[in-house]
């Protein structure tokens, strides 16, 4: 029996790899001689980096950045293989994970820190750059990534606007004067791991903004001030970022990152699936196990689960998904190709104590799913 595991990370919780070889595991216990391929994988979220870095044999490099807050950090970017492609991911200096529940507010958090892990690497030397952009903390359309890389977003008084989503509103004009010299050198990838627009009930605001520490009256002001951004990106660079697909995605630096910075946008789990021969493995494979933090409506819009669901649906290979937690509507998931969807929890118990024992939680469900499939392939 061939098995190919490709889990996402379980967020705040668990890496890919991780969770990868805590379904191997559970495999194991019940077909010890399964022949597994583990591919650890991410859609442009956490881990991103790793997946890469891993698949071409590259590495990582640290360098200093700041968080959402602004606060000094050291984080990292990724070179891969072929030593002259530096791959990024924002969630690494403007990720919601490096903010305690009580830090988050989407309207001072700032993408600067992406901006300075930008600005790193094309002075290393890189003109080819991947960056993935899930997992964030803000909702400022990437006008922090631009002030760090050199753009002046002033308001009606010619003064530089603060940062986060709340002083959007008061952007007037963007001076490109003092742009730092090698971002015309550069060929940016963004690697998206959802296709939302930049604005309306499905866009950057309304969907993110409350997992990120908005309420329902700061949703109507955010909304209010990217509406307010996307005009002056429009006005400036000519282009309606609106409803581009994956212009919303961490909050809206999708859209910044095309504006400022020229940037091409992929799914992250198109990307990444080439880069990893996952096709391949798939197409060969008798089952695919697959996983992530959290499996609900959204997942089916570009998210890992999503997309090794469609392949196994090409190739009439089972899929089955582990999540922490698992909504009840999933219908778009198993026209995509999903077999079945489990939560790992297997008893009442808080989110806490599902993350403190999420490893073992995941190999207990995967023996179970094994032992499921064992079962009906006897009668």
């Amino acid at each position: 029996m061939r098995i190919v595991i490709a889990p996402d990370s379980f967020k705040e919780c668990l890496s890919a790899t991780k969770v990868a070889a805590a379904i191997s595991e559970g495999i194991k216990r019940v077909v010890p001689e399964a022949e597994i391929t583990c591919i650890p994988f991410a859609d442009g979220g956490e881990g991103t980096v790793e997946a890469l870095v891993a698949a071409t044999s590259g590495k990582i490099v640290s360098t200093p950045s700041v968080d959402a807050l602004n606060r000094p950090i050291q984080s990292f970017y990724g070179i891969l293989g072929d030593g002259k492609t530096a791959v990024i991911e924002m969630a690494a200096a403007s990720g919601i994970e490096l903010l305690t529940q009580e830090e988050r507010n989407p309207m001072i958090a700032s993408t600067f820190g992406t901006g300075l892990l930008l600005k790193s690497v094309m002075e290393a030397g890189f003109t080819e750059i991947i960056i993935g952009i899930g997992g964030s903390a803000t909702n400022d359309g990437g006008a922090g990534m631009a002030q760090a890389l050199g753009f002046r977003l002033l308001d009606k008084n010619n003064d530089p606007i603060g940062f986060g989503g709340g002083c959007l509103s008061q952007l007037h004009r963007i001076d490109s004067s003092n742009v730092h010299p090698n971002l015309q050198k550069v060929k940016i990838t963004i690697a998206s791991d959802v296709q939302n627009p930049l604005l309306g009930s499905s866009g950057a605001t309304y969907i993110y903004g409350p997992q990120k520490g908005a309420t329902p009256q700061l949703v109507e002001t955010l909304e209010k001030n990217m509406n307010h951004f996307s005009e002056i990106l429009l006005r400036e660079f000519g282009i309606d970022y609106s409803s581009i697909p994956g212009a919303g995605a961490a909050g809206g630096l999708g859209a910044g990152l095309m504006a400022f910075c020229k940037a091409e946008i992929i799914l992250g789990f198109e990307l990444i699936s080439s880069v990893t021969n996952l096709e391949e493995h798939v197409r060969n494979a008798s089952l695919v196990i697959t996983g992530e933090g959290k499996i609900d409506q959204q997942t089916a819009f570009g998210k890992t689960v999503s997309g090794v669901a469609r392949l196994g649906q090409k190739y009439h290979v089972p899929v089955f998904a582990l999540a922490g937690r698992v909504d009840e509507d999933l219908a778009e998931l198993y026209k995509q190709g999903l077999t079945s969807a489990f939560s790992i929890t297997n008893r009442p118990m808080n989110l806490e104590e599902s993350k403190a024992n999420a490893a073992q939680l995941i190999a207990s469900t995967s023996e179970q799913v094994m032992r499921l499939i064992s079962g009906v392939e006897k009668v």
